[in-house]
């Protein structure tokens, strides 16, 4: 489960750094912009929202752009985004889950099946992929915040599943359902989080090399690259390429 392969993890650099921050921040300020209409709009008492800005922080995010996306949640009466997820397989078979918000779910679906046809693709019904998966509350934390041996005990207290420590962060796994709960606790002593997401973790993988490997991250990046996709989640792996 260490090795998890979610698309942030793999996508390539291809000198389009602008117009993937752009992307980026209209990402997550929809998601502020949700989280503030469904609870509270004070962060302290909306753990949603309160993880959407801590998101949009570790980003860069500026400040006047988060409180545009909380304004939003009351100017934007008539706008409902609804959360929809859409599975396939793209080229190689490999499985996909596509996580949306979106305000028109006719366009959205049409937008997402063209990616999968010309792809080489098939967009399934809700189940064909993500039996390849388990869906699990995933927290990142820098290192710099704390030390490795900390953490381990804080996330043994808080109830989570399991904490990995990697080269810049720390990963705390848990039960999907405990994740505000594990991230309460934390807070207790951590003020910083780079994310807290539900995450789909890959239960196998599937390998792509050479031309391949291009081919299928090039569909990836374009399903992340549509403005209603919040996160692409696969079950492809790097390997030596």
């Amino acid at each position: 489960m260490a090795g998890h392969s979610h698309w942030a993890g793999i996508k390539h650099k291809k000198g389009k750094a602008d117009k993937q921050r752009a992307n980026l921040f209209s990402k997550l300020s929809k998601e502020i912009t949700v989280a503030a209409k469904l609870g509270d709009k004070n962060p302290d008492m909306n753990s949603r929202l309160r993880s959407a800005i801590q998101a949009a922080r570790s980003a860069n995010m500026p400040k006047e752009n988060i409180e545009r996306a909380i304004d939003k949640s009351s100017n934007s009466v008539n706008e409902n985004f609804e959360s929809i997820r859409y599975e396939g397989f793209g080229p190689d078979k490999v499985a996909v889950i596509v996580e949306s918000l979106t305000d028109n779910k006719n366009r959205t679906a049409s937008n997402i099946r063209t990616i999968f046809q010309k792809n080489g693709g098939s967009l399934g019904t809700q189940g064909s992929a993500s039996h390849n998966f388990k869906q699990m509350g995933i927290i990142k934390i820098d290192k710099k915040e704390i030390s490795e041996e900390k953490i381990l005990e804080m996330a043994i207290v808080s109830g989570a599943n399991e904490c990995f420590s990697k080269k810049d962060f720390h990963e705390i796994h848990c039960d999907k359902n405990e994740i505000y709960n594990v991230k309460k606790d934390l807070e207790k002593t951590i003020k910083n989080f780079i994310s807290t997401n539900i995450c789909w973790l890959p239960l196998n993988s599937v390998e792509a090399k050479g031309e391949r490997f291009k081919m299928v991250l090039e569909f990836l990046e374009e399903l992340q690259d549509d403005d209603d996709v919040q996160n692409v989640y696969t079950n492809l792996i790097t390997g030596n390429n």
